[in-house]
């Protein structure tokens, strides 16, 4: 299990936002993204940003690395983590997103995401199949300290049976798991029946069926031979 967290900085500039309600869909329309910044002893703040700017940086951290958000007009950037954001139900383009303030010094619970890496030997020689119950994990840590993820190496897993389970994951220094250390991130499981069935007999179709018949057919004298037949029996 190995994990990645990156300490480089990630900053976004945004405006105070006047327009709010249904009106935001004119701001959509002009690339605008519609946001929220919130947080603990502090009130909520609506503010707007390009899109272009926004989706990079929400691409690189998703909802687990710290953003620095310089408002128009404050001396200082607030430290953020990006929530909810909503996407598009056609296209996923995001619609509107929250800025959750954190503060750097205080512990903060998130989901981070595990994700499984490598070959299963019992996958590999078809005894069993991978399943994962679980895609991403409950911690507790300061907002600087947040894992990017977590990756979990299945070659080890070799027979039916064999699990990789979150009391098996070692977090780092000051990083502490929530989710139940016997949930299980990674296991082996039969085949069902569906997977190991051999393959269906292909049907031939109606065409080749015919012409199978005629070739099985006994082989008929010509008319011509059959009267040449006929005239020696009369003789």
């Amino acid at each position: 299990m190995t994990l990645k967290n990156s300490k480089e900085k990630n900053q976004l500039k945004v405006e105070k936002r006047k327009i709010t309600g249904r009106k935001v869909k004119k701001l959509r329309g002009e690339g605008i993204l519609p946001a929220n910044i919130y947080g603990k002893k502090i009130k909520s703040l609506a503010v707007q940003l390009p899109l272009k700017d926004f989706l990079p940086v929400y691409k690189k951290v998703g909802e687990i690395g710290i953003v620095e958000v310089k408002v128009v007009g404050e001396e200082k950037p607030r430290p953020t983590l990006i929530h909810n954001v909503q996407l598009h139900p056609v296209t996923d383009k995001p619609l509107h997103a929250d800025f959750y303030q954190v503060d750097l010094k205080e512990r903060v619970t998130t989901n981070i995401p595990v994700e499984l890496v490598g070959e299963s030997p019992a996958v590999a020689q078809k005894i069993g199949v991978l399943i994962q119950p679980l895609t991403e994990i409950e911690i507790e840590a300061l907002p600087t300290d947040l894992p990017e993820k977590f990756t979990v190496d299945v070659s080890k897993l070799e027979k039916i049976d064999d699990a990789f389970r979150v009391g098996d994951i070692k977090p780092p220094t000051g990083v502490e798991i929530l989710t139940g250390v016997n949930q299980i991130l990674a296991k082996i499981e039969p085949p069902t029946k569906e997977e190991v069935a051999p393959p269906p007999v292909e049907e031939k179709s109606a065409a080749e069926k015919e012409e199978k018949k005629e070739e099985e057919k006994p082989e008929e004298k010509s008319s011509t031979e059959a009267s040449g037949n006929k005239s020696e029996e009369e003789k």
